[in-house]
């Protein structure tokens, strides 16, 4: 019996490394800036299997003992990425923004080279059409997405964070209204009088996802809500009184 329960122990450890497998990424970051190596170390902690390339040797070397592929080299040589094997690579990251040329070579490189999704980094909308235009699957625009944020965050107290979907429509955490404590969400009627939908209670660190309509607001609820960007900036107006 104890052979058997050995071999079930062992057939269900295989059946979860080829899960966990299934589920892993091959991911390449080029560049690494400040950017670039939060990047890879995220993409490392969550499991995936991640290549790091920069230009500076000493750069790689001093990251060497986190990452188990490193590579320096100029990639805006094509013989450098080239030998790389960019086609096993499920994501390209270009994070070297910063440098706009290379960065607009590197992409196009990618791409001619079999790149399955390449993600750029801009510095300047500009920069993120030309990024576009050479062939990015994606771009993004880290100083404009937190300067953003920031710039929501702080044009309400009521508004605590908010993730954009759209121009138009986007997530936020909103401190609830005072009178809404002891009411239930039904009551209320929040999505006819607010047209926004509730997602989810949020009490300090905890979350409460998709609550139903007979849940009571108690003080200090903060609500993740969904709707048009002018809607949730009305509700939040309303909370600030």
């Amino acid at each position: 019996m104890l052979l058997v329960r050995d071999a079930q122990c062992e057939s269900v450890a295989v059946m979860r490394k080829d899960k966990m497998e299934a589920y892993m990424k091959t991911i390449l970051v080029i560049g690494m800036g400040k950017m670039g190596q939060h990047l890879a170390r995220k993409m490392q902690q969550l499991g995936n299997e991640v290549m790091i390339v920069d230009k500076s040797e000493q750069i790689i070397q001093e990251l060497a003992p986190e990452f188990k592929d490193c590579f320096a080299g100029d990639c805006a040589n094509e013989g450098v990425l080239r030998s790389l094997g960019i086609n096993n690579f499920d994501y390209c990251f270009v994070a070297i923004g910063e440098e706009s040329y290379a960065s607009l070579e590197i992409t196009s490189l990618l791409k001619e080279l079999g790149g399955k999704c390449v993600v750029a980094n801009a510095n300047s909308s500009r920069q993120a059409k030309f990024l576009k235009s050479v062939g990015a699957d994606e771009v993004f625009f880290p100083e404009k997405e937190i300067a953003d944020k920031l710039a929501v965050r702080y044009n309400s107290e009521a508004i605590f964070d908010y993730v954009e979907l759209t121009s138009d429509y986007a997530i936020f955490e909103v401190a609830i209204l005072k009178q809404w404590v002891g009411k239930t969400i039904m009551h209320l009627d929040i999505r006819k009088k607010y047209h926004v939908n509730i997602i989810a209670i949020k009490k300090g660190e905890k979350i409460d996802a998709l609550p139903g309509g007979n849940y009571a607001f108690e003080e200090g609820d903060h609500i993740l809500v969904i709707g048009e960007t002018n809607h949730v900036f009305d509700l939040a107006k309303a909370s600030e009184k």
